[in-house]
């Protein structure tokens, strides 16, 4: 390879040295964003197996889905008999379901997991029931002006009715109270 390069410059041939121009450099804009990608792909892998193992010692049946949204992995199971038993009573049981997948991803990658994991579609009923909940407390307090505490409530339910109560204008929310207990109280601005 020779130390100069013909160029044409205006359709006449000029000689350039490369030693004169900057190397171009590729630069991958998206290059972070798919290395998070891939590490949320590969917690959902390994939730994906961990729940698998589980499922078979329990003796249960489901499909298990995994997917990425926003800065989590998400892991879901459908499809299977008796999966409410794996949900319990207003989703403990998925809750410390959730907590040693989250374990189990964190011992073999050795960073801290916030992947999300449904079951029968829990998760995602609830989300829609507390979405309706926190707009339609928003749409009573507009109204009356008066503020409305709502149940107890667990910090990923409690993000979903800030988020629906952020959608209205003239209204806002917070938290308030100590957990187990802790709850939303929406205001009129």
């Amino acid at each position: 390879m020779s130390s100069e390069a013909d160029i044409a410059v205006d359709g006449e041939n000029s000689d350039v040295s490369t030693e004169t121009a900057a190397p171009v450099t590729e630069v991958d804009i998206d290059s972070d964003l798919d290395d998070s990608d891939d590490d949320l792909i590969e917690e959902g892998e390994i939730a994906g197996d961990y729940l698998e193992q589980l499922l078979d010692v329990l003796d249960f049946d489901g499909d298990i889905d995994l997917d990425v949204e926003g800065d989590r992995a998400i892991v879901s199971i459908d499809g299977g008999d008796d999966l409410t038993k794996l949900v319990g009573q207003k989703g403990e049981v998925l809750d410390a379901l959730q907590e040693l997948t989250r374990l189990a991803v964190q011992q073999s990658t050795g960073e801290r997991s916030r992947l999300m994991l449904d079951i029968a579609g829990w998760r995602a009923g609830r989300r829609e029931a507390l979405s309706v909940l926190g707009a339609e407390a928003a749409a009573r307090v507009l109204e009356t002006g008066e503020r409305e505490e709502l149940a107890p409530m667990t910090p990923f339910e409690r993000k979903i009715v800030h988020d629906a109560v952020a959608k209205v204008d003239g209204v806002s929310s917070e938290s308030e109270g100590a957990e187990p207990s802790r709850r939303v109280v929406v205001l009129k601005d």
